[in-house]
């Protein structure tokens, strides 16, 4: 990673994460809106700038198993191996969400959770010390923005801090797959 070139964009990034913002940020899939996923008054702020029904869980990204750990209660094993063989961003559905916004659990206290590994997301998150909400950078029921200048700018200026890294860079990503795992170890697909 160019270290010296995104060490601005990141801190900028991170200050506005502590403060409670929201940030318009590449993650390892498509470009998203985030926040402090530990802050409900944060995860608020992104449903009312999705028009996303609040009913509606969010993903949450982290930076390893280490973060993971402290995030959900019980992981089972079969969520281990799963990520560790993932050959493309995998989020899991764990069954018991913890110590996270409300906002980001599902009704049943399930979170969806993704071990990031892209260079700068993953640095975000390090550098921030606690998970950051990732959903897509979109008005709810639109098109997700693969590439930056797909971002409607109702979006992109809704946003407290928008990252500058990547924004020049048109390689089309998609979205996670995502695998709900419960606590016996069945796994659901939810999407391919």
């Amino acid at each position: 990673m160019k270290e010296n070139y995104y060490s601005e964009d990141l801190k900028k990034a991170v200050d506005v994460l502590i403060k409670g913002g929201v940030i318009l940020y590449p993650t390892d899939t498509i470009w998203g809106l985030g926040c402090d996923a530990t802050r409900q008054d944060a995860v608020e702020r992104i449903f009312s700038i999705k028009q996303r029904d609040d009913s509606k869980s969010l993903i949450v990204l982290v930076n390893g198993f280490g973060m993971l750990e402290r995030y959900v209660r019980n992981i089972p094993e079969i969520a281990y191996q799963l990520a560790e063989v993932a050959d493309k961003p995998l989020t899991i559905i764990y069954p018991n969400g913890r110590s996270l916004a409300p906002g980001v659990l599902g009704s049943d206290g399930s979170v969806g959770i993704r071990i990031c590994s892209e260079g700068f997301c993953n640095e975000l998150i390090t550098r921030f010390r606690k998970p950051i909400v990732s959903t897509s950078a979109n008005i709810s029921d639109t098109p997700a923005p693969a590439i930056f200048s797909e971002i409607d700018e109702v979006i992109a200026s809704s946003a407290d801090y928008v990252v500058s890294c990547r924004q020049s860079d048109t390689t089309r990503n998609t979205p996670s797959s995502i695998i709900k795992v419960e606590d016996d170890g069945v796994i659901r697909i939810i999407r391919k």
